[in-house]
């Protein structure tokens, strides 16, 4: 497989796309349609390979990875490291895989570790926090339809996808390969331990699922819940704002020219987003799955029972992570009521 000019196919055509010197994007196939790829970079010097994420432990991403390192002469047993952004399975498990196989280093955010060995007990069952969660906010039907779906009863049956990494990775610059230096940049919000990684030598920030060209990620989607993560994730917004501008590498989508015009486009839609939801409690909705339930969804602005089930939750824990927020900022009122979370103009 031949190297291809970055930007001349559609983002997530398998291949093997030149990003920069040294610098390559390998597009890996997910199982379901939302996001379509996950994307895994090559650094490369010399016969030296490190990978910033690995994609998700797939037979056909695994081959697809295996050809677009034959394009730079390498093979999956020759990558020394995983620098992982977060530890959503579509980015850590092939690392986890590959690791068990050939060997190589794999290095997580630190502030991932009790997410990870939550994933990893096989007596704590998938999505238990989001189950809770939903019935907090007042989605009981969204729960029960979760547990259905995915038959969350008995034990975790995927517990041995998931290991603990070789190294936790904390704020700071680290060398990856010679003459590559990476600037680690905790930055929480999607989930608790998301890392940015800023090439400032070569303009370059790899953003993981923290900045996305084309969509919002996902807020909090872990299974340790966080205490508020869309504070969490606007605070990150804001620091990587302060950074210089670089050209942004994102996990799903193409790569674009600047992270600043992406993070200024995200806060003002937070800023929208919030406004719309406080006003679905001024006109009478008391709880996050109440308010989810008058509100627009994707771009095509679809009700909430127009969603896949997964994709419910998703859009009631969204809701409910603005109003906590607004909670937060003394904008409404809250009180607790058989378990569930109620909203109230302040």
């Amino acid at each position: 497989m031949e190297p291809i000019p970055e930007g001349s196919a559609e983002w997530s055509e398998p291949g093997l796309y030149a990003v920069a010197p040294g610098v390559h994007r390998i597009p890996l196939p997910l199982p379901n349609d939302g996001l379509r790829a996950v994307n895994v970079y090559a650094l490369t010097e010399g016969s030296d390979l490190v990978l910033i994420d690995s994609g998700w432990a797939l037979a056909e991403a695994r081959e697809q990875l295996a050809a677009a390192l034959k394009g730079l002469g390498a093979e999956l047993g020759d990558v020394s490291q995983f620098l992982v952004t977060h530890v959503h399975r579509d980015h850590y498990t092939q690392a986890v895989a590959l690791r068990r196989e050939f060997g190589g280093r794999i290095a997580l955010g630190e502030l991932e570790e009790p997410s990870l060995r939550l994933s990893a007990d096989p007596d704590v069952l998938p999505l238990i926090g989001q189950i809770r969660a939903l019935r907090a906010s007042g989605a009981g039907p969204v729960a029960d339809e979760l547990v259905r779906v995915f038959e969350i009863h008995g034990r975790n049956t995927e517990a041995g996808t998931w290991e603990l990494p070789d190294e936790w990775l904390t704020a700071g610059r680290r060398t990856v390969l010679p003459g590559r230096a990476l600037d680690v940049v905790p930055t929480p919000g999607h989930t608790a331990g998301h890392v940015v990684f800023d090439d400032g030598a070569a303009g370059l920030m790899f953003t993981g699922d923290h900045v996305l060209p084309h969509i919002t990620p996902s807020i909090g989607f872990q299974p340790v819940v966080a205490e508020m993560p869309l504070r969490d994730f606007l605070d990150s917004l804001r620091l990587v704002r302060g950074m210089p501008d670089r050209r942004m590498l994102p996990a799903h989508g193409p790569v674009t020219d600047s992270v600043h015009a992406r993070v200024d486009e995200l806060l003002d839609h937070h800023a929208q987003r919030l406004d719309v939801i406080a006003t679905t409690i001024v006109d009478g909705a008391g709880t996050a799955y109440e308010a989810a339930l008058r509100m627009g969804w994707t771009r095509r602005q679809r009700k909430l029972g127009e969603l896949d089930i997964f994709n419910q939750m998703l859009a009631v824990l969204e809701t409910a992570a603005h109003l906590d927020l607004l909670v937060h900022q003394g904008k409404l009122g809250l009180a607790v009521q058989d378990g569930v979370r109620h909203y109230s103009v302040a």
